[in-house]
């Protein structure tokens, strides 16, 4: 696993491969299959009309715990030999403190709507590169892969590890817009020495551990953002936030403001 990886002040969502549409309840509210394929985990009810007081209302999730309602989503990936998606098969949503202090600390507040990453980039990701997938291993191991694909856009793993990619949010919030126009202004990373003056209030952040249970091919992947250069590069991710209040509030307080690591439930690891 990538350094920092269960060894900071969080607590997390561990969720499973929901459904797949061409909608985007963020970037295209309201225009069903407007969008590029997503693969969406957490919230069952989701699709291109979902409000945040949907979210309350079906509460169904694919999430542990169960008091996360929130809905989070990816461009979908495509084996590029055969053209079938290749659904994530495990999907953690670490809600985190990145700085060695949790001073000021607050809960998200739900119906937050994010996006991380940029669906329109599309540079290759060759061995080395930024934004690129990697091959998580459990013990040492190369994360770049013992191997390129053919276009060296997508690492090929050995041993026993599988693709992952790792997506991280902001934890500065501007205190007063639940989204903004681009879906990122209303939100920014801050610095050890605190938030933006334009974002001054800390809030968790969430980081994006997405498995896919697949070892890499020649002929490699392709995302429903780009699967022209089908590189890694257009990779990123929404996130919906809807919790049940109390749960969010008990979890930010024991296991990010007490510095602490939790699991799933709260309890401390």
């Amino acid at each position: 696993m990538p350094a920092g990886v269960g060894d900071l002040p969080e607590f997390r969502a561990d969720c499973q491969y929901s459904h797949r549409l061409a909608d985007d309840p963020i970037v295209q509210p309201g225009l069903p299959g407007a969008s590029h394929m997503h693969s969406f985990v957490g919230n069952k009810a989701v699709d291109a009309g979902t409000t945040a007081g949907d979210l309350m209302k079906f509460t169904a999730t694919t999430c542990k715990p169960v008091q996360d309602h929130s809905a989070y989503w990816v461009p979908t990936l495509y084996d590029n030999a055969t053209g079938k998606p290749v659904e994530t098969t495990g999907f953690r949503v670490y809600y985190r403190s990145l700085r060695a202090d949790s001073k000021g600390m607050m809960p998200l507040p739900n119906g937050l709507r994010m996006v991380a990453g940029d669906a329109k980039k599309k540079v290759p990701t060759p061995r080395g590169a930024q934004g690129q997938f990697y091959c998580a291993f459990y013990g040492p191991g190369d994360l770049d892969g013992i191997a390129r694909s053919t276009n060296g856009n997508w690492p090929i793993c050995g041993g026993d590890a599988t693709l992952h990619f790792m997506l991280q949010f902001p934890d500065c919030w501007d205190g007063k817009h639940l989204d903004s126009p681009d879906h990122k202004s209303h939100v920014a990373f801050g610095t050890g020495e605190g938030c933006p003056a334009g974002h001054p209030v800390r809030i968790p952040a969430l980081t994006f551990d997405i498995q896919y249970g697949v070892k890499g091919t020649p002929q490699g992947y392709y995302l429903s953002s780009d699967r022209d250069l089908k590189s890694a590069s257009s990779m990123h991710g929404d996130a919906f936030v809807m919790w049940d209040e109390d749960a969010m509030n008990k979890r930010t307080k024991n296991c990010i403001l007490q510095r602490r690591t939790c699991d799933n439930y709260g309890y401390l690891n």
